[in-house]
């Protein structure tokens, strides 16, 4: 089976506000940029992925993702928050492909291997829908459903616990680390970092933060 992913970004001027708050240093904009792309091109590089379509008011990041091959999507009228712009980006593939499996995928994941999510997303594809926990296992980096399933998306805050309440199935993979690992603070962003993160995440990185120094 392959995939058409459905990946949100903020726009970089308030992207990564926690971020930035727990590390006065980094530039936030920049390194929610960064992480887009390295994700981005680490999905496109996945076998099990036709394709990636990011939804984004956000133009300037639109077009570097664009240059990338994704395909961009503006946000739903009138906003309505993550959820919105996930449920809409998941029409809009389906409005063209209607038999499209569809998975979300979080934008702050620099990163992410590819073979990785291939192992993930053909687990996924065993379910009508199922959905992959962050390392913190509170909340949720990826959501999939399969042809004609809805996506019903639940994100921000304690994710996990609302999709496994909609009827999801929890993907159980060991060894996906870089597709759990999102980036919300700096612990987490040390944590990208001893992985191994994507060559642009890692150009910005190099000088702001290195692995093996103690947090402040």
């Amino acid at each position: 089976m392959v995939w058409t992913l459905v990946v949100p970004l903020k726009p970089l001027a308030v992207a990564k506000s926690r971020l930035r708050a727990g590390a006065g240093g980094l530039p936030g904009p920049a390194l929610a940029l960064a992480f887009a792309l390295d994700t981005v091109a680490a999905a496109l590089a996945c076998g099990s992925v036709r394709d990636v379509a990011v939804v984004t008011d956000d133009r300037p990041a639109g077009r570097e993702l664009a240059a990338l091959g994704a395909r961009i999507l503006p946000e739903p009228p009138g906003g309505g928050g993550l959820n919105a712009a996930l449920a809409h980006g998941a029409r809009t593939v389906r409005a063209g492909r209607p038999r499209s499996a569809v998975a979300t995928l979080n934008a702050d994941l620099p990163a992410l291997r590819p073979g990785e999510l291939g192992r993930v997303l053909e687990y996924a594809a065993e379910f009508p829908r199922a959905f992959l926990a962050d390392a913190a296992g509170i909340g949720t980096t990826l959501l999939a459903a399969t042809a004609g399933k809805e996506l019903g998306p639940a994100f921000e805050g304690r994710s996990r616990a609302r999709h496994r309440a909609s009827g999801a199935r929890e993907i159980d993979v060991r060894d996906v680390d870089s597709v759990r690992r999102d980036v919300d603070t700096e612990t987490d962003f040390r944590a990208a970092l001893k992985l191994g993160v994507g060559p642009r995440t890692a150009a910005l990185a190099d000088g702001l933060l290195r692995p093996d120094r103690a947090a402040d």
